[in-house]
C-alpha cells in the first residue's frame, strides 16, 4: 500500500501561522508592508507571499487591493478606539470630581495612547504613508481617525464646560498631540540613543504640554 504523502510547499513561501484566523494573519502582514512601502508598491502576491498564503486566499479574505488597504485601517482603528473609548469614559466620569481629577484622567488618557502607538509604530507608519498624499484615500481619515479625535475633542469641550478647563480650540489641541505622539513614535524607530530614556523624557513633556495648557496635576 503506498504511503501518503503531504503536498509539498512551494519553495520560499513562509509557513502560515495555524494559531490565528487566515484574515489576520493576511490583515498583519499587508499592514506591514503598507506601512512600509505605501499603496502603489505593493501587490496582492506580495502580501500573500508574506502572509504565507495564494493569492486567491488574499482575495477571498480581504477583496481588492483598495478593500485590503481600508480593512487595514479599519483593523488599527478597531484597536486604537478599544483603548481609547475605556480611558476617555473614566476621564469623562472625573469631571464631576473637580478640575485636578479631570487634569489627572486627562494625563491617563494620552498616556495611554502614548502607550498603543509605542506598541504598535506600524500604525504610525501606516497613517504617515497616507498623509503623503493628502488628497488620496481621504476617506480613510473621515472612517477612522475623525471619530477618534472627535471623542477626545468631545470630551474636552465637556470638560470646558464643567470648568474643569479653559479650552477655546479643543480640535487644535487634539490634533497637535496627535502629531506630537506619531514623531515620537518615528524618532524611536530611528534609533539612536537610549529607547528608554526617549520614552521617559517624551512622557514627561506631555505631562508638561497638558499641565501648560490646563494646569498642573495636584496630589
Amino acid at each position: 500500500m503506498a504511503a501518503m504523502t503531504m503536498p509539498r510547499r512551494r519553495p520560499g513561501r513562509p509557513r502560515r501561522d495555524e494559531t490565528r484566523p487566515t484574515r489576520e494573519v493576511v490583515l498583519t502582514a499587508a499592514t506591514a508592508l503598507f506601512a512600509r512601502r505605501g499603496f502603489d508598491a505593493v501587490g496582492l502576491r506580495e502580501v500573500a507571499a508574506a502572509a504565507g498564503v495564494d493569492v486567491a486566499t488574499v482575495s477571498h479574505h480581504t477583496g481588492t487591493k483598495a478593500q485590503l488597504y481600508d480593512a487595514c485601517f479599519a483593523r488599527v482603528f478597531a484597536a486604537e478606539r478599544e483603548v481609547l473609548q475605556v480611558a476617555a469614559e473614566r476621564a469623562r466620569q472625573a469631571l464631576d470630581s473637580g478640575p485636578a481629577q479631570a487634569r489627572r484622567a486627562l494625563h491617563d488618557l494620552v498616556d495611554v495612547f502614548v502607550d498603543f502607538l509605542e506598541d504598535r509604530p506600524e500604525t504610525t507608519a501606516l497613517w504617515l504613508r497616507r498623509w503623503l498624499e493628502p488628497q488620496r484615500h481621504a476617506e480613510l481619515d473621515e472612517r477612522y481617525a475623525a471619530p477618534l479625535y472627535r471623542l477626545v475633542a468631545d470630551l474636552l469641550t465637556a470638560a470646558a464646560a464643567a470648568g474643569a478647563l479653559v479650552e477655546p480650540t479643543p480640535h487644535v489641541t487634539v490634533r497637535s498631540l496627535v502629531w506630537a505622539v506619531h514623531g515620537h513614535v518615528v524618532a524611536l524607530a530611528a534609533g539612536g540613543g537610549s529607547q528608554a530614556r526617549q520614552r521617559r523624557e517624551f512622557r514627561a513633556f506631555v505631562h508638561r504640554f497638558l499641565d501648560g495648557l490646563y494646569g498642573p496635576v495636584t496630589p
